[in-house]
């Protein structure tokens, strides 16, 4: 009996000890894979120096020179090479001594071999987390939370050589090599967008006119949209100052920012029309800005709803008709308006609501507002389960139009306006009144003052 568990124990020690081999063989097959591609790269390269050895030697000169750089170059990539080696073989040692503490503290050669197979699926997720880890970072940069990284605007990456010896493993790449020397095939030339750019400011800096050319001259000349993003960035943060809204007037950013609002890049434009916003509170600026307002206003229409731009665009038209000199520019795109106010998420309603709201304290646009078609479902916006903000601005919304319609003297006017009309909706319908009424119960003290105000102009 003796005898018997002596041999299991031998060969146990046998099967951990092929175990132990094989995973030093697999944890050293990938380098020495590299090892060769390398080899053949560099037996590719000693040719190409070989030919131009033999013909600096017609000439005369420099053979030897370049003969001992190459040589002494392959002895230390051969070191560099031995000493990877002899740290996968120490690796290796790592796991030979895991694997040969494990079985003394088990029973049984099956206890032993499931400690041999965690303790190699260990080492091999190690490796495989490094490697991932090392990807994830050489692949992606970090940039403000303001700025998106470029990487997220499908810009390219040129592969790398490593990515190049993959593919000639995958291809089955033989030892014997058959092709000539001069049927090398030349590098591809891939678009490269620059990974860093010394912007020189911060986008929170306040400048002074000097500083602010300088970001206009970099944001005219550049076509990175990276560098486009940091400028607009800055100079709409500089735009907030009164002073400096201005001063970019004066330098002529003006065009220089507007033009880039006609650009395909979704991000560049959201940019330029925040920019434009923070300029349009001045009003001399209102009157450059009022060339692009249609513009903006038909590419906010017909972008992604409740996009970023789109708010982005609503914003600046919000402020361009805060005044009522500009407003007549806009007025053709009444039905679009509302029809947007019925479709957006909640806060495109607050935003489309005060732009309508601006049109409606000026009398002089009564008439083309309450005759625009309007989707029936609008009265849906005086139900209470809306918050206190919603409810607030419908109830100004209808609070001024009815008001515009008596000083207009519009109620005698009932055969000019269709059933689809803002003007059926709010007047003639009787259900806006209805729902109206309904809403003096409402839990919020301020909304019910509100429809108390609007109840007794009836």
């Amino acid at each position: 009996m003796g005898r018997t568990r002596e041999a299991g124990c031998v060969a146990a020690g046998v099967v951990i000890g092929a175990g132990a081999c094989y995973c030093v063989y697999r944890l050293t097959w990938g380098r020495d894979e590299n090892e060769k591609i390398w080899d053949d790269d560099d037996e590719d390269d000693e040719e190409e120096s070989s030919d131009i050895v033999e013909t600096r030697i017609e000439n005369g000169k420099g053979a030897k020179a370049n003969a001992g750089m190459g040589s002494e170059a392959r002895l230390q990539g051969d070191s560099k090479v031995k000493a990877e080696v002899g740290m996968v073989l120490e690796s290796g040692s790592d796991v030979k001594a895991e694997v040969h503490l494990g079985p003394q503290s088990g029973g049984g050669l099956e206890a032993k071999a499931k400690a041999l197979f965690s303790t190699l699926k260990e080492q091999a997720s190690a490796k495989a987390g490094r490697g991932a880890r090392l990807s994830t970072i050489s692949g992606n940069r970090t940039l403000a939370p303001s700025l998106p990284c470029p990487g997220g605007r499908g810009g390219g990456c040129h592969p790398t050589r490593s990515g190049a010896r993959a593919g000639s493993r995958a291809s089955g790449k033989t030892k014997g090599r058959t092709r000539g020397k001069s049927t090398r095939t030349p590098a591809t030339a891939w678009p490269v967008r620059r990974g860093k750019f010394n912007f020189p400011y911060k986008i929170d800096d306040i400048l002074g006119a000097p500083d602010l050319q300088k970001v206009l001259n970099i944001l005219e000349r550049s076509n990175d949209p990276f560098i486009q993003e940091i400028a607009l960035v800055t100079l709409g943060n500089n735009a907030a100052y009164s002073f400096n809204q201005n001063a970019i007037r004066e330098l002529g950013g003006l065009p220089i920012i507007a033009k880039l609002i006609k650009t395909k890049d979704l991000i560049i434009r959201e940019k330029a029309y925040n920019a434009l916003n923070n300029l349009s509170v001045n009003a001399e600026n209102q009157g450059k800005i009022k060339t692009y307002i249609s513009q903006v206003c038909d590419d906010t229409m017909i972008c992604r709803l409740d996009s970023a731009v789109q708010m982005a665009g609503l914003r600046l038209l919000t402020n361009m008709t805060v005044t009522n000199h500009y407003q007549h520019l806009l007025s053709y795109s009444f039905p679009d308006f509302f029809a947007l106010l019925f479709l957006g998420n909640y806060f495109t309603k607050i935003q489309i609501m005060k732009l309508i709201i601006n049109f409606t304290e000026n009398p002089a646009m009564t008439r083309e507002l309450v005759s625009c078609k309007v989707p029936s479902e609008l009265i849906s916006l005086f139900n209470k389960e809306w918050d206190r903000e919603i409810l607030l601005n419908i109830l100004t919304l209808f609070e001024n139009i009815n008001d515009n319609i008596k000083s207009e003297g519009l109620a005698s006017s009932k055969k000019e306006f269709s059933r689809s009309s803002l003007f059926f909706l709010f007047k003639e319908s009787g259900v806006c009144i209805k729902k109206i009424k309904a809403l003096a119960n409402h839990n919020d003290l301020v909304v019910k003052v509100k429809v108390l105000k609007v109840l007794t102009k009836l």
